[in-house]
Parts: C-alpha cells; structure tokens; sequence
C-alpha cells in the first residue's frame, strides 16, 4: 500500500502522511459470521482510571482470523482484502470450495481471485500454509507456530516475517525480524511469504485527535509530574533521575522481562542488544 501526503491547507495536514489502501477490495462491511463484539475494559471503571494513558476509542468489531489454518487439503480462492482495526496489517477473506468463508493475515502479493492452500504437499507459492520441515531455506513465512496445532504466534504484524535458514534433527532454524536465531520443530505449520502492508510504520498521524480515535490518552513524563506523583518527579535539573528508573508504582523498569529459561534452549543466536546511547533515548 502506497503512502499519501497531503496539501498543507491546516497545521496538522502539513506533516499528515497516510496510507491510500490501494491494495482493499471495495466491501461495504466485513463478513456477519466472522465478527465478534469485544468488551472494551480500559479507561475509567467506576469514574476511576483502571488502565493508564487508555481509553475513548472509536467502536470497533473484532474480525475472526483463521491462524491455525487447519482446514487442510482443500483449495480457497480469495475473495476479498479488507481493512482491520484491530491489527497493524490487513486481511484477506477465503472462500473455500466447501463454501465456507475465513480470515487470513494478507501476505504481501496476494490478490483477489488467487488461490491459496494449506497442507502436508502443497505449492511452494505466496499465501499456502505447510510445515516448516516442507520449506526449503532462504525462503520467507509468517505466521508461524511454536507448538504443534496452537495457532501462529510468531510474524503477524504488518510488513513481518521470518528467513527459513534449514534445518536438522526435526526441528528448523528462523532467523527472526529482531535478528535472533531461533529452533522451531519441523512440524509447526507457517504460511510462506511476508505479512503485507509494509507502509504501516511510516505513517505519520499529523494530529494528537488520530491518537485518541485508536483509544491512546495523552502521556505525561514522570519527569515533568511533580515528587508526589512520580518517582522521577520533582527537582530544578533536566537529568535529575538517580539510580534506577521507575514506574509510577516504583517498580524498575530497566530490567530484562525474559524469566523463560525453559526454552533458553531453542535459541541459537540472541538479537542484537540496544547501544547505552539507544536506551537512554528510548527512556526519554
């Protein structure tokens, strides 16, 4: 999807830069049978903030994704690309043989009216979901699972996706968009391709109103709040955080959060870790 700059005819339209959605199909709404309403929890609870920085969306539906792609053997053909609120790519609508209908995460180079397959023995082609064991090295998938049958977990964001580095001993190296290096077992079914959608991250908002539309509440730096309401808080200088840095409930937050040491195992090569100078731009 291409990207779109707009006139300066106000402010915000000046830096505004948005996507032109190009690539969807001309729906009026999207499937009945694959939508869901979801309680929306953050914000206020009782006139009391019960999540920070949250709430005040816009109303959405939650669209239905098929990433277990279990119905195996059995030729879908696409029938639409169509916009998702609730993640950063788009999706495409299956039509099976059968009649039935499912979402999929739209990989890059699909289009309406090809078709796509899932399966033991199946096409080395964009869209067709196998084992990792079937696919030969160098090659791109998304949707990837970690254990047998649980679904995709891994590549599902827009523009994502994993490099095939071969495999040995039933399991499959990935070399992950963070550059680790991980094991997954042959078995684990991923969709070859990458997730469409790759203009997501350059978009620029131009206003603060475009934030609040997606449910995001203005964020204030501890460091501008005062002593008693942030533990960064109060003092004269710009640099006046000592020692460790908190959250606002005083826990640290510049420790590892990784505590999994069971599947330390699986990975080959850690990501590369982010210079001083990267974190402390981060922190601010």
């Amino acid at each position: 999807m291409a990207l779109k700059k707009h006139k300066p005819t106000t402010p915000s339209m000046r830096h505004t830069v948005l996507l032109t959605h190009s690539v969807l199909s001309k729906r009026r709404k999207p499937h009945k049978k694959l939508v869901k309403k979801v309680k929306y929890s953050a914000g206020r609870n009782k006139g009391r903030i019960s999540m920070r920085h949250k709430g005040g969306r816009v109303k959405r539906l939650y669209r239905q994704l098929d990433f277990k792609r279990d119905k195996r053997d059995v030729v879908a053909v696409v029938e639409a690309v169509e916009y998702d609120p609730n993640r950063s790519s788009n999706i495409a609508l299956l039509k099976y043989k059968d009649g039935e209908r499912r979402y999929i995460t739209h990989p890059a180079g699909l289009k309406v009216g090809m078709e796509v397959v899932a399966g033991g023995d199946v096409p080395v082609k964009v869209g067709n979901a196998t084992k990792l064991a079937n696919i030969p090295s160098g090659l791109k998938v998304h949707n990837v699972e970690l254990k047998k049958g649980a679904g995709a977990k891994l590549c599902r964001s827009a523009g994502n996706s994993a490099q095939v580095m071969g495999g040995d001993k039933g399991y499959v190296q990935l070399k992950m968009p963070s550059g680790e290096i991980r094991l997954v077992s042959g078995e684990c079914y991923a969709t070859i391709g990458e997730v469409g959608n790759f203009d997501f991250s350059n978009k620029k908002l131009g206003k603060a109103g475009r934030n609040r539309y997606k449910g995001i509440r203005p964020t204030v730096r501890g460091q501008a709040m005062g002593a008693h309401e942030h533990p960064h808080g109060g003092g004269e200088a710009k640099d006046r955080v000592g020692g460790q840095r908190k959250s606002v409930y005083g826990h640290r937050t510049d420790v590892k959060t990784r505590r999994n040491k069971r599947t330390n195992k699986y990975i080959i090569s850690r990501r590369r870790s982010k210079t001083r100078k990267e974190v402390k731009k981060l922190n601010h």
